[in-house]
């Protein structure tokens, strides 16, 4: 498996992440949660950082399944799904991960034909700490 790679801003989501967290940066100042983490906030330009726990409830707002695919490490995974999650917190935010069966399951666990957009999601950690999502209702 590929390892994330891991900036100063994005550190804290890593860290959170391999304790089973999904936390998601916001700005100290006004509130508004960010993503992806910067220094800086968008919208009132403080340089103040939070970093606030989230549901892990979202859904699909959109998906591929790589043919072939792009990174030779996935090759004997493939067909696998990359998908887009909104965040039920704030619709806003969006996450790329993978549609698996259960925490920790190889990426091809879930056949292609099953992602939707729309489908109702929550986030699960794999063993490394890295955040896969599972259908709510399977």
């Amino acid at each position: 498996m590929l390892a994330p790679v891991i900036d100063p801003e994005g550190a804290p989501f890593w860290r959170y992440a391999a304790q089973g967290e999904l936390r998601v940066q916001a700005c100290a100042d006004c509130g508004t949660l960010r993503f992806p983490p910067r220094p800086c906030c968008p919208h009132c330009r403080s340089f103040g950082v939070d970093w606030r726990p989230v549901s892990g409830h979202g859904r699909v707002w959109s998906y591929v399944v790589p043919h072939p695919p792009l990174l030779p490490d996935y090759a004997e995974r493939a067909p696998y799904n990359v998908i887009v999650v909104e965040l039920a917190d704030d619709p806003r935010i969006r996450l790329v991960g993978n549609l698996v069966a259960e925490a920790g399951a190889r990426l091809d666990s879930v056949p292609p034909e099953r992602v939707r957009i729309g489908a109702e999601v929550r986030v699960v950690f794999s063993g490394d700490g890295l955040p896969q999502w599972v259908l709510e209702r399977p």
